[in-house]
């Protein structure tokens, strides 16, 4: 698979599969999406689904796939698979497949996915990919995936970890605003008189410092962030069979 995220999440396993495979509950934390709904199928069948994403305001692209789980095996984790096509000529995601592995671990779970994707719009689509939206796409997922780890572990609701990393967000730039233009005015320090040699010399490393924090400085503990997860798989991962056998009841 092209890209792997894993969190290490402290939770119950059941309440973490059922805000994983719950549509009204996935798409809360999920990033990547705006809307997901179960379409109608026959028993015995994969569950299909529609799904959208609001690229902008005024624009959504939406697409359609086939999932399928096994919430039981014999070794104590879950799995479910999926695979989702886009008709929509403004989605760079063609088609593509992936799969969740829920793997307890001790005190809680070891939730991970690798999924991979088909770009359209030709050598371009390929580019763009590479260079953009396939970091973005795993930047998103680790995300959300930190995001759905604090709605487990701390309650935290979906909604009011948006609103604490928008906050947190609009913190470190107004930081970077002010110590960027602190710097800027240096030649100024002459008019503070007696003051103005040790203030030149206190002055630009104290906004030094405060770019540092700004930039480095670790989210707060209710705040998402990608650098949480794991992106790179601990050992070589394979595809589970499931993923084979919807391939082929697709």
């Amino acid at each position: 698979m092209g890209l792997y995220v894993e969190a290490h999440i402290r939770g119950d396993l059941d309440e973490l599969w059922a805000r994983t495979q719950d549509p009204a509950q996935h798409q809360r934390w999920d990033v990547r999406f705006t809307e997901i709904d179960f379409l109608p199928y026959a028993e015995g069948e994969p569950r299909r689904f529609r799904y959208t994403t609001r690229l902008l305001p005024f624009l959504t692209v939406s697409g359609t796939g086939v999932s399928a789980g096994e919430k039981t095996r014999p070794d104590g984790t879950r799995t479910s698979a999926l695979r989702f096509s886009s008709p929509h000529p403004l989605s760079l995601i063609a088609e593509g497949s992936g799969y969740w592995r829920y793997v307890p671990d001790g005190d809680g779970v070891r939730f991970l996915t690798g999924y991979d994707y088909r770009p359209r719009w030709g050598a371009f689509g390929c580019f763009a990919d590479r260079l953009v939206f396939r970091p973005l796409m795993g930047w998103a997922t680790a995300w959300s995936f930190d995001r759905l780890r604090l709605w487990v572990e701390r309650g935290v609701a979906p909604e009011r970890a948006l609103a604490n990393w928008c906050a947190e967000l609009v913190v470190r730039g107004l930081v970077l605003t002010v110590a960027c233009t602190g710097l800027g005015l240096g030649s100024s320090l002459r008019l503070l008189g007696p003051l103005a040699a040790t203030t030149a010399y206190l002055c630009p490393l104290l906004l030094a410092l405060a770019i540092c924090l700004a930039l480095l400085k670790a989210p707060l503990a209710c705040t998402p962030a990608a650098r949480r997860c794991l992106r790179t798989p601990p050992t070589r991962v394979r595809a589970p069979r499931l993923l084979a056998a919807l391939e082929r009841l697709s």
